[in-house]
C-alpha cells in the first residue's frame, strides 16, 4: 500500500492500546465540492470511512482530533497499536471512540518485517510468506483477533503477501496452510478476513481464493494498488474479484513508466483510477459495503482525506 521502507510508519510511530480497552468499538480535473446539503443526501456518505493509519495518529486523542478535521466519523482501525498500547495512549479505546461518536467499521493488522523499499523487497518480506517472521506474525495475529472480537468487529484485513501463480510453486501449499490457519482462527470468533489487492493480478487472486475455499475469506479491494503494482486495470479487476468483495479502499495512483518499479500514490481524484466507472461497477455487482479512504503519501494527510471525501460525494 505504501512506497516507504516500512509500509506503515504509523505502526512504528503511533502509541498503541490494550485488550482491556476494547470493552465497548485517470487523471482528471478536480470538480468543485458538492454543497453540504447535497453531500448529506448522498447515500455514499453513510458508507465512507477513513483508514486510521492514513492520519498517522500518535494516540487515540490525536486520532479523534484528526478525524474531526476530515468530517468523517467512520474508521478502519489499525489493531497493532491498540494491542501494544505504548505509554497508554490507546487505553480504553472503544469507550473513548463511542464518546466521540466514532464507529470502527473494520480492523487492519500488519505482519512482521515488511519492507516496502522496492517491489523486490516487499515480495521477499511481505505478508505471511516469510518463514523467519511467521512465528511472531502468527502470535500477533492471534492477539489481534482477540482484540478485534472484543471490539465487536466483524472484518479484519491484511496483506497476505505475494501469492504463487501456480500450485506447483513450492510456497503454494505453505501459504494455503497458513491462510487456512488464520481463516479458521477468525471463523471461530465469527469474523471474516479480507486480503488486500494489488500484489498479484486479479485472476491469480481469484484462483487462489477458489482454491482456499473459505466462506469467511474475501478481498479488500484497492483500485490504486492495481496501478501501483502495475497489475492490470482496476475496474476490470473489480469485476473479477466481485464475488469475494468485503470492503474497498479509496485511493488513487499513477502507473510507473519504468517496469519493475513503483507507481506513485496521489490524492484521490488526481490519478488514473476512473472513479465514475469504479462506482458504477460497484453498483453493477451489488456491493453496498464500506468504502474507506486511504492516503499513505504526502504530508497533508488531513487535507487530502477531506478533499477525497468531497470529491467522492461530488461524483
Amino acid at each position: 500500500m505504501v512506497n516507504d521502507a516500512t509500509r506503515r510508519d504509523f505502526l512504528k510511530l503511533s502509541l498503541a492500546g490494550a485488550l482491556g480497552a476494547a470493552a465497548g468499538c485517470r487523471r482528471q480535473a478536480q470538480p468543485a465540492p458538492a454543497p453540504v446539503e447535497q453531500q448529506a443526501e448522498n447515500p455514499l456518505a453513510r458508507r465512507l470511512g477513513v483508514c486510521s493509519w492514513s492520519l498517522q495518529p500518535e494516540s487515540a486523542d490525536d486520532l479523534f482530533a484528526k478525524l474531526a478535521e476530515t468530517g468523517l466519523t467512520r474508521v478502519q482501525i489499525a489493531l497493532d497499536p491498540i494491542r501494544e498500547n505504548a505509554k497508554g495512549g490507546w487505553s480504553d479505546f472503544t469507550a473513548r471512540s463511542a464518546a466521540h461518536d466514532i464507529t470502527c467499521v473494520s480492523g487492519m493488522l500488519g505482519t512482521v518485517g515488511e519492507d516496502y523499499t522496492t517491489l523486490e523487497t516487499i515480495k521477499a518480506t511481505g505478508g505471511v510468506v516469510p518463514d523467519a517472521t511467521w512465528p511472531q506474525t502468527w502470535a500477533n495475529i492471534q492477539a489481534d483477533a482477540d482484540l478485534a472480537q472484543a471490539m465487536g468487529l466483524k472484518l479484519v484485513t491484511f496483506h497476505a503477501g505475494f501469492l504463487p501463480h501456480e500450485e506447483s510453486d513450492p510456497s503454494f501449499a505453505k501459504l494455503v496452510d497458513r491462510l487456512h490457519q488464520i481463516a479458521e482462527l477468525f471463523a471461530g470468533k465469527q469474523m471474516a478476513i479480507a486480503f488486500e489487492t494489488g500484489q498479484e493480478e486479479a485472476t491469480t487472486l481469484a484462483a487462489f481464493l477458489t482454491k482456499l475455499d473459505r466462506k469467511n475469506v474475501g478481498v479488500n479491494f484497492d483500485p490504486a494498488n492495481m496501478i501501483l503494482y502495475d497489475k492490470g486495470d482496476p475496474v476490470a479487476a473489480l469485476r473479477t474479484l466481485a464475488p469475494w468483495l468485503r470492503q474497498c479502499h479509496l485511493k488513487d495512483a499513477t502507473r510507473t513508466k519504468t517496469p519493475g518499479t513503483w507507481g506513485a500514490e496521489v490524492r484521490l481524484g488526481t490519478g488514473e483510477v476512473d472513479w465514475k466507472a469504479f462506482f458504477a461497477t460497484l453498483g453493477d455487482v451489488g456491493f453496498t459495503g464500506d468504502l474507506c479512504i486511504e492516503r499513505e503519501a504526502g504530508d497533508q494527510r488531513v487535507a487530502d482525506i477531506r478533499a477525497a471525501r468531497e470529491y467522492v460525494l461530488s461524483l
